[in-house]
């Protein structure tokens, strides 16, 4: 069976105590049972409104960081007004969706990739505007090793995590326990609650952990 993770969303503090959640789920259940998904984990986003961009909201934030770290691949929500209400928030996150090979099924509408001319079009305006972020960031990026060449003679990027004092060790335990066939989310909570912070002073997560783990593979 294929595993999927379900997206509830409910938008005014009043909702969230009603039958928003109970209806939405019910129907997510009712597709995942007649077509042999098994839900492993729901995500309830309480009292936020659908036209706020996805990384401003809790529930989605934390289930795109499962789905990064060889979680569940797949999300299921009862409509894309529950994903989203404003249309290009809608189109963005299925174009982030496709661009990262994730799968997402309204159950309510199952064709994501409608044919309809102003989907068409939006798509391909945020695959442009995409593009050029990229390219704009590449040339941020440039500039600024240039600059710095130019003012200290040498320019180097940032060392991988892994290089300075300490972090060694926190690699060793994070492949040995991963060999331990650990899950990402249960390593991090691990380093979590012994204080164990990131090189920006913060929690671990399933992303980063599987990072190290990648960089730490051999080759």
């Amino acid at each position: 069976m294929k595993k999927a993770y379900a997206y509830l969303r409910v938008s005014g503090k009043a909702q969230v105590d009603g039958d928003g959640f109970e209806r939405q789920l019910l129907a997510i259940k009712k597709y995942a049972a007649a077509h042999g998904v098994r839900i492993v984990k729901v995500f309830r986003e309480e009292g936020v409104s659908g036209t706020t961009d996805w990384d401003d909201r809790e529930a989605f934030t934390e289930m795109m960081g499962l789905l990064l770290a060889n979680g569940a691949r797949m999300v299921l929500v009862e409509n894309l007004s529950r994903l989203a209400r404003d249309l290009m928030v809608q189109e963005s996150i299925i174009t982030d969706f496709r661009i990262k090979r994730l799968e997402l099924v309204s159950v309510a509408e199952p064709d994501l990739g409608s044919d309809d001319p102003t989907r068409v079009l939006l798509r391909q305006m945020l695959g442009a505007f995409h593009q050029y972020e990229k390219a704009m960031l590449v040339a941020k990026l440039k500039g600024a090793r240039q600059r710095r060449k130019a003012a200290t003679g040498h320019c180097e990027g940032r060392k991988a995590y892994g290089y300075l004092k300490g972090e060694p060790e926190v690699i060793q335990r994070i492949v040995a326990l991963r060999r331990k066939t650990l899950p990402l989310q249960a390593i991090a909570d691990a380093l979590n609650r012994d204080g164990v912070q990131t090189r920006m002073g913060k929690q671990w997560t399933p992303m980063q952990v599987s990072n190290v783990v990648k960089r730490a593979a051999p080759r």
